[in-house]
């Protein structure tokens, strides 16, 4: 899970624009904002998920990248993977045991450290199945500019971190199935207005 969180990535990007006189805050577009995650299955083959519709929203300090910040909420109704069976077995009395619909993993940034021009690393609090741990997204930012189609202002991130299911009360049939699982996050953010 971990890009999650990425969305921070942003305050990296603050320092190879333009310098802003003000921190500019940012919706996330949940459109084109989601959660991907992969993790071995027994050896044999890699399976892949995605959640989709992450909202969140990021506030970037371009003159001081230390004070930017970002929030997101992962809605696991968005949770699919190659299989329906699958998909409702992760909410199943072996995983989550609770109502896909309701469900929603969170990441609230507490440190942003700029990282190269265009990179950052962002801790925050990554709340999942009840429990929250402390995670680090490491942030790409791809571009900061005008939306080709709206017009307004948009910033777009990559991150990327690594989880132990076991530490979310996940852990059913490690090591058999990993329990390291690799997220990869992309957000694409619109200037509040």
């Amino acid at each position: 899970m971990k890009s999650l969180v990425a969305p921070v990535a942003v305050l990296t990007v603050l320092g190879a624009s333009a310098a802003l006189a003000e921190p500019v805050a940012y919706d996330f577009d949940p459109s084109h904002s989601q959660v991907v995650f992969e993790y071995g299955h027994m050896g044999f083959s890699t399976s892949t998920g995605i959640v989709n519709g992450v909202t969140g929203k990021l506030l970037l300090d371009n003159e001081n990248p230390a004070n930017s910040s970002v929030e997101a909420t992962i809605p696991l109704a968005g949770l699919r993977t190659v299989s329906r069976e699958l998909d409702k077995h992760l909410f199943g009395a072996d995983f989550f045991n609770a109502d896909q619909g309701e469900a929603v993993a969170t990441f609230k940034s507490t440190k942003v450290e700029q990282d190269g021009d265009d990179e950052a690393k962002v801790t925050g609090d990554f709340t999942l199945n009840g429990v929250t741990k402390p995670v680090v997204l490491e942030v790409d930012l791809n571009k900061i500019g005008a939306h080709p189609m709206t017009g307004k202002d948009a910033a777009g991130f990559d991150a990327e971190t690594r989880i132990a299911r076991s530490e979310f009360n996940l852990g059913k049939f490690a090591p058999a199935v990993d329990d390291e699982v690799a997220v990869m996050i992309t957000v694409e953010a619109v200037k509040t207005e």
